[in-house]
């Protein structure tokens, strides 16, 4: 992977002591679909610079529960804190404000194939009218960190399915989110390129201490974000000793229309409930 460039934000608080501003908080959050009930009063908050890990059984609702995150779906009831403010009754020109300190990785990429790289990833940028010299500079800067800038004048079709994974973060990270919620970044991809996929949101998660939600079907892959971390000097994702796990990093487990765990990793491995044990084996 190309050398890491410098952060393109400051996350760290000059105050060590000071409480962690929340990113994204759910308040009994509930959703019907006309008579299944896909959410029952759903509770939980995402500090700054945390990682959720979601997990659960495929219909369950995980890719939902990111939509509503971002404000592209509303719930039933329940109130829906994004960065401190209130979105289920935001105005739609408000919640596109917020949605700007948000990056979201679509499952299968969602690319336009018409659209070049560049396009692509500078779609938002390109909305707001940006000179194409401040926007060519920021898509250089986001495919580097993906380690693709040479894919730059090329369109998707061309590319393989990791290469586009790739390009779908790169335009997530385009505009220096806070937040960045992941919907199945590894789906259908080989080991060796899920590797790469889960290097560069270790990469993320550690170098700019972004707030992010992960949906994955993978279980090497959650195991392996708890698990590493990512070295700066050997520009690479390490692991970290054996019986240690990241602490920014924890697992949430969505079954039945109920958030049924919310915790770190020891406590997901010691767990004795049934359908735990059954998910992780």
């Amino acid at each position: 992977m190309s050398e890491i460039a410098e952060p393109l934000r400051g996350m760290e608080s000059s105050d060590a002591n000071a409480p962690l501003e929340t990113a994204l908080r759910f308040e009994k959050v509930s959703l019907s679909f006309g008579v299944r009930v896909l959410m029952d009063r759903i509770s939980f908050a995402l500090g700054k610079g945390e990682t959720i890990i979601l997990l659960g059984l495929a219909g369950m609702g995980k890719s939902v529960l990111l939509k509503l995150a971002n404000g592209l779906m509303r719930p039933d009831s329940g109130e829906i804190f994004l960065f401190g403010q209130e979105i289920t009754t935001l105005p739609e020109a408000a919640l596109l404000q917020l949605r700007r300190r948000t990056g979201m990785i679509f499952q299968e990429s969602a690319l336009f194939d018409s659209l070049t790289v560049r396009d692509n990833v500078a779609w938002q940028l390109m909305e707001r009218q940006m000179a194409d010299e401040v926007i060519d500079r920021r898509v250089h800067r986001a495919l580097t960190f993906v380690d693709l800038d040479a894919a730059f004048g090329q369109y998707p079709p061309s590319l393989s399915g990791g290469m586009r994974r790739r390009v779908s973060i790169a335009r997530a990270i385009i505009d220096k989110p806070d937040l960045i919620l992941y919907d199945s970044p590894t789906g259908g991809l080989d080991p060796v390129t899920s590797h790469t996929i889960n290097e560069l949101v270790v990469k993320e998660r550690d170098a700019y201490k972004t707030a992010s939600i992960l949906v994955t079907h993978r279980l090497q892959d959650a195991f392996t974000m708890v698990t590493h971390r990512f070295d700066r000097e050997r520009n690479a994702m390490v692991a970290l000793p054996a019986g240690e796990f990241d602490t920014q990093t924890r697992f949430m487990v969505l079954h039945e229309s109920h958030l049924i765990f919310d915790g770190d990793t020891e406590k997901l491995l010691r767990s004795k409930d049934p359908f735990l044990r059954n998910l992780l084996a």
